[in-house]
């Protein structure tokens, strides 16, 4: 028995670590795909994210939701991301032509980009058919059932929405991606090992609650991680660069102002924050768990759980580096 234990545990870890490598292979190839043909082959995966996460989330509150239910928020949380990234593409391409010559007064261009709204007003369908329901079946729908449903419409699509913005951001998007991509396992290893190394010293819990493994030093970790993911980023995107010998880094960004120490200091800021708000998303999808009573959204990837399970922090993070990013694009161009 004492070493049929041990085996056990390297068989599973063995597990978890192909299904890692399998996982950042896809990642990387739609990501490759992305970069070299087309942004569509990246909404792909995400609205394959879409469709899996909201079976999972579906699958996991079980009887509480009627099948009438379940059928509404399938198709359309799946259209959701599906329409936006589509109706995004489309749009993007019309006012590229459109678009009037440099130097020309702005407001000669024609056509305007109608994803946004063509998007909410999907959402907002989808909300007006589950109400539809407890007219349609009245006896069989409940307020309950339908605050459930809604639930699962909103989580995770919408979040995922903000992804596929990441996606589509006219310039940056790449690096918004690297940033939530990245940056979150960067995050998790380090919350580990910082949990483990000093977790015993440093016991003091970050939501005992909601998750009793994980105490406040591994989240500093995970900050540190995040601050050192951004790190790799900035050299990564940049290119190699060379230090003068007052400290500055050559090259441009977007044409407007020369890399120095304060746009790594920008990486480095955002790398901290966006490792904070993923492990939020862990944790807020942790609560949900213990709330339903199960361990794992699904069994899709051994070793990890379900697809939920594996991007619970990349959603949370998506959220902080959109915003970052669109500011940016709004502030400097």
């Amino acid at each position: 028995m004492e070493t049929e234990q041990p085996a056990r545990k390297m068989s599973e870890f063995n597990i978890r670590l192909l299904t890692g490598i399998v996982w950042c292979t896809v990642l990387l190839g739609f990501f490759a795909l992305k970069l070299f043909v087309s942004d569509l082959f990246f909404d792909a995966l995400l609205v394959f994210f879409t469709a899996v996460g909201t079976y999972e989330m579906l699958r996991a509150f079980g009887d509480k939701v009627t099948k009438p239910q379940r059928v509404i928020v399938m198709i359309f949380a799946t259209l959701l991301v599906a329409t936006y990234a589509v109706s995004d593409f489309i749009f993007s391409d019309i006012l590229e032509i459109t678009a009037p010559q440099p130097g020309a007064d702005p407001s000669t261009a024609v056509g305007r980009n109608y994803s946004v709204f063509i998007t909410s007003g999907v959402f907002i369908a989808g909300l007006a058919a589950l109400l539809s329901l407890l007219v349609i079946r009245h006896e069989a729908t409940s307020l309950e059932s339908t605050g459930y449903a809604l639930f699962a419409l909103i989580y995770p699509s919408n979040f995922l929405v903000v992804l596929a913005v990441c996606n589509h951001l006219e310039i940056y998007s790449e690096l918004a991606l690297l940033f939530v991509f990245v940056l979150c396992p960067f995050a998790d290893s380090f919350a580990l090992l910082f949990g483990k190394w000093f977790g015993k010293k440093f016991p003091k819990k970050m939501a005992p609650h909601v998750s009793p493994k994980k105490t406040v030093v591994g989240g500093l970790g995970g900050l540190f991680g995040g601050a050192l993911g951004a790190v790799a980023i900035f050299f990564c995107y940049y290119g190699l660069t060379l230090l003068d010998g007052t400290g500055v880094l050559h090259g441009q960004l977007g044409g407007i102002f020369t890399l120095s120490w304060l746009e790594a200091l920008f990486f480095i800021g955002l790398g901290i924050f966006t490792a904070a708000f993923s492990q939020l998303g862990d944790l807020a999808e942790s609560a949900i768990k213990r709330k339903i009573g199960i361990k794992d959204m699904g069994n899709l990837l051994p070793g990890h759980g379900g697809i939920l399970d594996r991007i619970d922090s990349s959603l949370y993070a998506g959220l902080i580096v959109c915003l970052v990013m669109v500011a940016r694009i709004m502030i400097f161009g």
